[in-house]
């Protein structure tokens, strides 16, 4: 049996919500990246992470099954997220599926190997996106592999409705561009390091209509801009304040 990670760590109250700072990108996405693209669905790759996992286990590749005949296993669907065959980081052009590039060393890694490597380092991360991300169907793993990958905030243009919900849920920083911005206004190409200020409000259970961006390039360089916060209620601001939902419910369960 597999316990899953959600609670390691959960104290009686809710910890101090702090500011992010040096955050990295795990991965450069387009527009209308679906749940499908960053949800583990289908087939298990011997190759890849979730298939190399399985088979340290002694797990024999002709009993790999399905990603979604082993969704109460945590280690192997965070293994599969992002990992879909057709997603695009354009952060490694000329590839597909989930490969992304390590930084500052520049390693071309898997999407999972350099969030552990990051986790390892202890730094941040955020995916930057274009426009409808998260559309298709509510796929619960979407927000989940996200935040076990170590994902702190993602920044896009716009979100599909359920998903920037579920984010939210997970304790994860939906973000959003103010209309007419992009990752292209401010000449991101994913080598960054990203500072998210201002969210102190949601420490008192407050919703912040803006917070403050400072992007540091390579070369030192320096640029700030105003985003929106997409959480969007009161009650969105507590399940965050909690870290996600489940740490909420569980927090008022223990009160009883």
């Amino acid at each position: 049996m597999k316990l899953p990670p959600y609670f390691e760590g959960l104290t009686e109250k809710p910890g101090v919500v702090n500011d992010i700072q040096g955050a990295r990108v795990l991965a450069r996405l387009g527009d209308s990246v679906t749940t499908d693209h960053i949800s583990p669905a289908g087939n298990i790759r011997a190759s890849s992470p979730a298939g190399l996992y399985l088979i340290d286990g002694g797990v024999h590749q002709s009993d790999f099954n399905s990603y979604g005949t082993r969704r109460g296993n945590h280690e192997v669907m965070v293994r599969g997220t992002f990992a879909n065959i057709r997603l695009r980081n354009l952060m490694a052009p000329g590839t597909e599926g989930g490969v992304t590039i390590k930084l500052p060393e520049g390693t071309q890694m898997s999407i999972f190997d350099a969030a552990m490597a990051y986790a390892n380092e202890g730094t941040p991360l955020v995916i930057l996106g274009g426009k409808e991300y998260g559309t298709g169907s509510s796929r619960d793993w979407a927000a989940k592999g996200t935040k076990l990958l170590g994902v702190k905030a993602v920044l896009v243009e716009s979100f599909e409705r359920i998903h920037r919900s579920n984010l939210v849920g997970m304790g994860v920083l939906p973000l959003q561009y103010l209309p007419g911005d992009s990752a292209k206004t401010y000449a991101l190409d994913g080598t960054e390091t990203f500072d998210i200020r201002g969210l102190d409000p949601l420490n008192r259970g407050d919703t912040v209509p803006r917070v403050s961006v400072k992007v540091t390039r390579e070369n030192g360089d320096q640029v700030d801009f105003e985003v929106r916060l997409r959480i969007d209620t009161p009650t969105e601001a507590e399940y965050y304040r909690h870290g996600g939902v489940l740490n909420f419910v569980l927090r008022q369960l223990a009160q009883q």
